[in-house]
């Protein structure tokens, strides 16, 4: 089974930066208090030190169209697949009905 990823906002992973930044306590232990990994932390700490934007993914809708095309090109392939998949699964269990 495929597992989902969580999204969390630009303003939550800028102020679990801030957080950590301020509280002089080990990434690990701050992660742990605010239910992420270490290296998710880490990641969006780092974004910050170098100035960059702290990227939203689907969940601010920040998306640039080369980015949103791949996500879109993905999820085509697969719901293709899926559609295949009970394609074949009607067609066998039509047979065996008869």
């Amino acid at each position: 089974m495929k597992s989902t990823r969580r999204r969390f906002t630009a303003e939550f992973k800028e102020e679990a930066v801030r957080l950590l930044v301020k509280s002089g306590r080990p990434l690990a232990q701050v992660a742990r208090e605010l239910g992420v990994h270490d290296q998710v932390l880490r990641t969006w700490k780092c974004a910050v030190e170098r100035g960059s934007p702290v990227r939203n993914g689907a969940a601010g809708g920040h998306f640039t169209l080369e980015e949103e095309n791949r996500q879109l090109r993905s999820e085509l392939s697969r719901v293709k697949e899926e559609r295949d998949i009970l394609k074949k699964a009607t067609a066998f269990f039509a047979r065996e009905s008869r």
